[in-house]
């Protein structure tokens, strides 16, 4: 791609999302875990509603892609994922931007042939640690919560073990999948994943 008559080259290496979720009995399991732990909130709980955006013939989720509007307080945010590469951990490509109308974004996106095919909605808290590192999410949703690590994956890792996980609770399935299963589970037609 040329910008300013120089060329640029696109590294999929800068765009890695790397991340696990874990369960959690409710919200106080993980305030519990994450302080005992030396995390300390980063940004305060705020609601998210999710809008994925795909085509008539679910072409993104097919090729277990996603393209995302998503509104958190009065930030909103346009973000791609890629497909997710086998491993213990979800590694995917993320390319997210800052948009400042989601009215508009829906449009383009509905000129490009898309359109909403879900939504999902959560309450989220991110938390840190002041040794650094990587950051931890407290994820209240309509069918449960959930604490999701994102980092390096030495870090996840060791971060999952001090909270009182081993490799047998990663849970690398987007809200979306839980969501289907959890249908399934409960006997209940999918919908949208909402309060």
């Amino acid at each position: 791609m040329k910008i300013s008559g120089k060329t640029m080259k696109a590294s999929r290496n800068n765009h890695l999302e790397i991340e696990i979720k874990l369960p959690l009995r409710d919200l106080q399991d993980g305030k519990r875990r994450l302080r005992q732990a030396g995390f300390r909130v980063w940004k305060r709980r705020v609601f998210e509603e999710n809008t994925l955006f795909d085509t008539p013939g679910l072409k993104l989720r097919k090729a277990r892609s996603l393209v995302r509007l998503r509104r958190a307080g009065r930030h909103l945010k346009m973000t791609y994922k890629g497909p997710p590469q086998p491993s213990r951990h979800k590694y995917r490509e993320e390319l997210e931007l800052d948009i400042s109308s989601a009215e508009t974004m829906a449009a383009i996106l509905d000129r490009l042939g898309l359109a909403p095919v879900f939504r999902y909605q959560k309450n989220r808290t991110e938390l840190r640690q002041s040794s650094g590192g990587g950051v931890a999410t407290l994820d209240e949703t309509p069918i449960g919560t959930y604490l999701e690590l994102e980092g390096a994956p030495a870090w996840i890792d060791r971060t999952a073990r001090k909270l009182g996980y081993s490799e047998a609770d990663y849970i690398t399935a987007s809200y979306g999948a839980l969501y289907l299963d959890w249908c399934k589970k409960s006997g209940r037609q999918p919908g949208d994943m909402v309060f």
